[in-house]
């Protein structure tokens, strides 16, 4: 899977237990494609600095899903609520209103991910 997306996931699943300085410059290095000059200069911090609190971010990420698996299981649960979608729309004889409402409460335990 594309290494953005999973840092996305990651982040916002767990991005709260890093230290504002960490979300800042995270966020800004990964998400706003700033780059290691433009955030070494805007916090003061060397490029060195920068790239080595990046990349502990991103172990700190990886450890927290290592140890906690939410965004596995995120991934589990969207993909078996997809399946339900889909068998719901391979059902020929499910009366119309039913399936909606059944998509309806799919869709709302989506939200809820």
């Amino acid at each position: 899977m594309d290494k953005l997306y999973e840092r996305g996931l990651l982040f916002d699943f767990y991005g709260e237990l890093l230290t504002e300085h960490q979300q800042k410059i995270y966020s800004e290095a990964v998400f706003n494609d700033m780059s290691l000059s433009e955030l070494s200069e805007e916090e003061g911090i060397s490029r060195q600095g920068i790239h080595d609190l990046i990349k502990r971010v991103d172990r700190q990420l990886e450890g927290y899903e290592n140890k906690l698996k939410l965004v596995e299981k995120f991934k589990d649960i969207k993909k078996d609520v997809l399946s339900v979608e889909k068998l719901i729309d391979d059902c020929n004889n499910l009366e119309a209103d039913k399936a909606k409402s059944i998509k309806d409460i799919l869709s709302g335990v989506l939200d809820k991910l």
